[in-house]
């Protein structure tokens, strides 16, 4: 440590299981740690400290050490979804998992917890509330879940990503994103992001994707629409998700508008930078994005749940920065109609664009951490 510099606070972070939990964790981890800060004096702070909490069964283990972070496992808790005997269980498991995460955060010296929600992060809110540690809550969905409405009730502050998100004394500051999203020149990496994907340079351009292992009726819906969409000079990029091979369009003749199937994207920057438009579900996490780099969408809701995805894509739709249609009402018959004249009229996809853009927010990172610096006790 250099001379006369003080030790930054140790902050814990809580946010496994799933990418929407996770990924929105790491983008934090990567704000604090940049922070030096001053004492005020000839030595700065040194930069916070971070360690992430998760379990044994979460995609964490992998995600958490890749990007370089500490990462310290505690039992899961999860909640029967209906009442069934299993629930007489929770109790017991609540009390061993908050035992065994409180005494973590005293050998670790917390100085201040953030949750994302989820199972890994309901044991570290009540182990902080119990420790004398103030907490931080930051919900990805429109609709929060059970741990988030807990823990919003214990924490210090409480941040959001969706305005309007029905958390009290919530704060509206957007979803952490990596810096190669919030930072992504779209225009700038065209030329480079259609020539990574075997993409013509100046054709219009529709990326499809439903997230990570694909979406079968979004999957369905636009490879029966691969004909009207590249008769009418528009090209594709469509991820179908690693399992579902079967998914696949014919050669185009020489000179047509290119097709490109593809399992995954592994470069998202590069995959929003070659697109003009986008069909998707909408996730938390892809809103966010998508409206951070300003790339109108049109979202397909999943249709299960609580209806969530629906309300994280409404605050963009109805800023006139993408279209909405539901599951059922996805069909090649729709893409031709609604999205081969958009893709096809360049001024409607630049107006979209700017008020996608216009909606998002990129520096939900910086503010998130600025949240979280507030809250550490001097």
């Amino acid at each position: 440590m250099p001379s006369g510099a003080r030790p930054g606070p140790h902050v814990v972070l809580a946010g496994g299981g799933t990418g929407g939990h996770i990924e929105p964790m790491l983008a934090l981890a990567d704000a604090l740690t940049r922070r030096t800060g001053s004492t005020g004096g000839d030595a700065p702070d040194l930069a916070p400290r971070v360690t992430c909490l998760g379990t044994a069964r979460g995609m964490e283990t992998r995600l958490v050490p890749a990007r370089g972070y500490d990462l310290r496992l505690i039992p899961p808790v999860p909640l029967p979804r209906k009442p069934t005997v299993d629930l007489l269980r929770v109790p017991g498991r609540v009390r061993r998992a908050v035992g065994e995460t409180r005494a973590l955060l005293t050998e670790l010296g917390a100085d201040v917890v953030v949750g994302f929600g989820g199972y890994v992060a309901l044991p570290a809110y009540l182990a902080a509330r119990r420790a004398g540690i103030p907490v931080v809550v930051h919900e990805q969905n429109a609709l929060p879940g059970l741990a988030n409405r807990i823990g919003a009730r214990l924490a210090a502050r409480v941040a959001v990503t969706v305005p309007g998100t029905p958390l009290r004394g919530a704060v509206h500051v957007g979803m952490p994103l990596r810096t190669s999203i919030s930072g992504l020149d779209r225009a700038a990496r065209r030329a480079e992001a259609r020539a990574a994907f075997g993409l013509d340079a100046d054709r219009p351009t529709l990326l499809v994707f439903g997230g990570s292992q694909g979406a079968a009726s979004l999957n369905r819906a636009a490879v029966s629409a691969a004909d009207a969409l590249t008769a009418a000079g528009v090209q594709v990029l469509h991820a179908r998700g690693p399992k579902n091979t079967d998914v696949a369009v014919p050669a185009r003749p020489a000179g047509a508008a290119p097709y490109v199937v593809v399992d995954y994207l592994d470069r998202m920057d590069l995959a929003y930078s070659a697109a003009d438009l986008a069909l998707c579900r909408s996730g938390a996490v892809t809103v966010a994005e998508l409206s951070a780099v300003g790339l109108p969408a049109a979202f397909v809701p999943l249709p299960i749940g609580n209806g969530e995805q629906r309300l994280n894509a409404l605050p963009v739709v109805e800023a006139g920065g993408g279209l909405l249609v539901a599951d059922a009402d996805l069909t090649p018959g729709w893409i031709a109609a609604e999205l081969v004249p958009l893709l096809t009229d360049p001024a409607r996809l630049a107006a979209l664009a700017g008020r996608a853009a216009a909606a998002g927010a990129r520096d939900a990172d910086e503010r998130l951490a600025d949240l979280v610096l507030g809250v550490v006790r001097p």
